[in-house]
């Protein structure tokens, strides 16, 4: 690599104080101890405690939805959003390829089928006109419903994924869902903290899947979280992650097939304390924003991906966009091995062997990005 990626990394090091700078490091303090101790000398460590019915509140007061149900991680949050959305075996579900597996593995779950889709180089996410166009080739309505004319199967969902942060387009994506009769489910897992046109991701679908990994933004170890403004589906939702057991003092009934999904009281501690600092997560993302900005002026054939103008993001991952004269494994291969943790995005769901035979439509900026995305070192730090 050229002297230019030299300089480059060695600022990225210089930055974090580190010879090697992880990808995304969750940030704890005292508050953190604090409450986790609180767990552990009561001994609520598990499915009940205060701490869950915390979280809970508080997530639906800061992302500004009526109900949060709190749950073990985010791929059991969205596969329980699309369940009690109404998606049911051997329906379709549009997705974008460009996208974490878990997003695909939520619906399989359901025995329904990901139908895949393309995305915006603008937001990196799902592409509201080329759906549309998608649509008008693949769709006609019976019933009321939308229908593959290829397949024969209904057509249920859309399930935009608001990529590291950055929020899709909704405004036209909502009014798609309204003229095709389409469930809205949003993949929020990477985006709490950010907001379209003045209105937290997440509170715009019936139902929506948060993630709280330990690389998220916000974490609580291993946990996600189901927000929706429906008090029924949540009600439906905390039943089904709790086993669908029917409250009583003493007896174990159970009226249906469900899950053990409830977040740990424990892991909820976490969040409680994780969520007061998450403004000043964000306050510092962005100012490392500026910094990369500033430290890739001097570097050839890149550009550090800005969030859309509908948007505020959280730039939970910082991104580098590489023009085609630039091979991404060299580049990938020169930062992790210089002690600058690097990865590229997910392989598209398209690729994937069992995948392969699932409906899918244009994937042309699918194809474009998937080799020219690269993310960098995003753990929040006071820059000065």
């Amino acid at each position: 690599m050229n002297l230019q990626w030299i300089t480059f990394t060695n600022a990225v090091k210089e930055l974090y104080k580190k010879e090697y700078v992880p990808l995304h490091e969750p940030t704890f303090d005292e508050k953190e101890i604090e409450y986790v101790t609180d767990c552990i000398k009561t001994g609520w460590v598990s499915s009940v405690g205060k701490y869950v019915d915390r979280l809970e509140m508080e997530l639906a007061e800061y992302t500004g939805v009526k109900r949060a149900v709190a749950v073990v991680n985010g791929t059991a949050a969205l596969h329980i959003a699309l369940k009690v959305a109404g998606v049911k075996p051997n329906d379709e579900v549009f997705m974008p390829s460009l996208t974490f597996v878990a997003t695909a593995n939520a619906i399989s779950y359901l025995q329904a089928i990901p139908h895949f889709v393309d995305v915006s180089i603008e937001t990196l996410g799902l592409d509201p006109k080329k759906l549309e166009e998608h649509i008008k080739v693949i769709g006609e309505m019976k019933n009321g419903q939308l229908v593959n004319k290829h397949t024969g199967r209904i057509i249920r969902a859309v399930v935009p994924m608001h990529t590291f942060g950055n929020p899709v387009d909704l405004d036209p994506l909502i009014e798609l869902c309204e003229r095709y009769n389409l469930m809205l489910v949003e993949d929020a897992a990477e985006s709490l903290g950010s907001y379209y046109k003045g209105k937290h991701t997440g509170g715009f679908g019936r139902v929506s899947a948060l993630s709280f990994n330990g690389n998220k933004i916000l974490t609580t170890g291993g946990g996600g979280a189901i927000l929706t403004n429906d008090d029924q589906l949540a009600d439906y939702a905390k039943h089904l992650t709790t086993t669908a057991k029917i409250p009583h003092r003493w007896a174990f009934e159970h009226d249906e097939i469900a899950y053990n999904y409830r977040m740990p009281n424990i892991n909820a501690a976490i969040g409680c304390a994780q969520l007061q600092k998450l403004p000043t997560f964000i306050e510092q993302k962005r100012q490392l924003t500026l910094v990369y900005e500033d430290l890739l002026k001097n570097v050839d054939g890149v550009t550090l991906f800005k969030e859309p103008l509908h948007a505020k993001g959280n730039y939970w991952l910082q991104t580098l966009i590489l023009e085609e004269t630039i091979t991404r494994d060299s580049v990938l291969e020169f930062l992790n091995e210089n002690g600058v943790m690097s990865r590229p995005i997910w392989t598209p769901m398209d690729k994937l062997s069992y995948f392969q035979q699932m409906p899918k439509a244009d994937l042309t900026v699918t194809e474009q990005l998937k080799n020219s995305l690269i993310n960098i070192p995003s753990t929040p730090l006071e820059v000065k």
